[in-house]
């Protein structure tokens, strides 16, 4: 009943929501894994700073080195955020024989082949579950749930932030702008919100998802990236007409040994389980050749919801420690990297396009799509109220990427075209 000593590193909102799992639920872990668990240093930026939990001032440090240098410290949990400086504690931790849990998806995004081949070399877990979303149990569903099936698409509502925005436009009819007010107000939007509004966050947890899914090394940059800041509340109002939601999907798809990953506002049938996720909720769906399709629902984020992803790693490493099986869970990628190129990539889309009132104007506009091999689902013309333009509302059958591309091209330089407003992705 020797018990093993963790180390903490960082206790914001996510530290203490381990803390409090850990000492409160100290019985049932106890029982799960055959001995105590006890968090014996913690590093902090500032020792006197107020806290919601009580803990032992003597846990407490301002040096993280010192928490990873302890030689009783069987684990490590990484919940401080940041990448570069947080990648020397993580590697300098496994090269000490320690295994980490970590909540780091910036860190696990850009430099993930490289700690895990670490972890592997030193024969060491590394879980990183809360990476990607919260309370969600998707990164160990794709490692041992999928382990006898072939994923071929991973679809996903991913950051709660711009899920939470998209949903108040749609509801309640408001601009972009007043929801993104309202989001900072509540907590949900950080007070510069780049990182989720432009998509990066989403990019870097649809990259994780893509290695575990597909087991080959996706980058960031492999990810194709458009945020929420231009989705108008006009726009939303023809996706409801039409019978579609818009939220920001991040959308990983398999052909054969090729792959393309992509993180863009999309609008999603209603009638499709994603359409119905709202608010800050994230959801997973995926897809295997075996299973078929499946889809994971819940919290995102949150103290508690993120620190349940973060102890449930720490029990499965001990779990391991106790079965002397620490690092024969890492997956490394072994498959090579082939990206799909625009004209293997094909989907639905929706194009607003205000034109010319006039006679002929349409022709024009269909003639475009039909040289570029583009054959359409709907097409609907109305005056528009605001201008003297008539806006052209139009909906594909599923087109490659490559030729949607060069429709648009040639759009710029359609004289009866004024503006080419809206272009989203179609699902369902």
């Amino acid at each position: 009943m020797k018990p093993v000593k963790v180390g903490l590193l960082g206790l914001g909102t996510v530290g203490t929501g381990v803390v409090r799992i850990v000492e409160g639920n100290q019985e049932d872990l106890s029982r799960q894994v055959g001995s105590p668990i006890i968090i014996e240093k913690i590093a902090v930026k500032n020792i006197e700073k107020y806290r919601s939990i009580e803990v032992d001032p003597a846990k407490l440090t301002e040096d993280p080195w010192e928490v990873i240098r302890d030689p009783e410290i069987d684990v490590i949990i990484e919940v401080m955020g940041g990448v570069d400086q947080t990648k020397k504690y993580i590697l300098e931790a496994l090269e000490r024989g320690k295994h980490i849990v970590t909540a780091n998806k910036d860190l696990m995004a850009l430099h993930g082949s490289e700690v895990l081949a670490k972890a592997q070399e030193k024969q060491c877990d590394i879980f990183y579950e809360a990476s990607v979303a919260g309370g969600i149990p998707i990164i160990r569903t794709l490692i041992e749930g999928f382990s006898s099936d072939r994923i071929t698409r991973i679809m996903g509502i991913v950051n709660g932030t711009t899920n939470f925005i998209l949903t108040k436009m749609s509801q309640e009819g408001v601009s972009y702008e007043e929801v993104l007010k309202e989001a900072q107000e509540l907590g949900y939007a950080e007070s510069d919100p780049t990182s989720d509004v432009e998509g990066l966050d989403a990019a870097r947890k649809m990259a994780i998802l893509g290695t575990l899914g597909f087991r080959t090394d996706v980058e960031l940059k492999d990810v194709s990236v458009t945020g929420i800041t231009k989705v108008s509340s006009e726009d939303i109002a023809f996706a409801k007409t039409l019978g579609y939601e818009m939220k920001l999907l991040g959308i990983a798809e398999r052909q054969g040994d090729e792959f393309t990953i992509n993180v863009q506002p999309t609008m999603v049938r209603k009638q499709h389980p994603l359409a119905s996720v709202n608010g800050v909720f994230n959801a997973v769906y995926v897809h295997g050749e075996a299973v078929g399709e499946t889809m994971f629902y819940g919290a995102g984020a949150g103290e508690m919801p993120t620190a349940t992803s973060v102890v449930a790693d720490l029990v499965a490493v001990v779990k391991n420690l106790k079965l002397g099986v620490n690092g024969l869970k890492a997956i490394v990628p072994y498959n090579p990297k082939k990206i799909s190129s625009d004209e293997d990539v094909y989907f639905k889309n929706f194009v607003l396009l205000h034109v010319d009132d006039k006679a002929g104007v349409l022709a024009q506009i269909t003639q475009v799509f039909a040289e570029f091999d583009v054959s359409l689902a709907s097409v609907v013309q109305q005056p528009n109220e605001v201008n003297p333009d008539a806006e052209i509302i139009i909906v594909t059958h599923l087109a490659s990427k490559a030729s949607m591309k060069k429709v648009l091209e040639h759009f710029e330089s359609l004289n009866v075209i004024r503006r080419i407003k809206s272009v989203y992705r179609v699902e369902g």
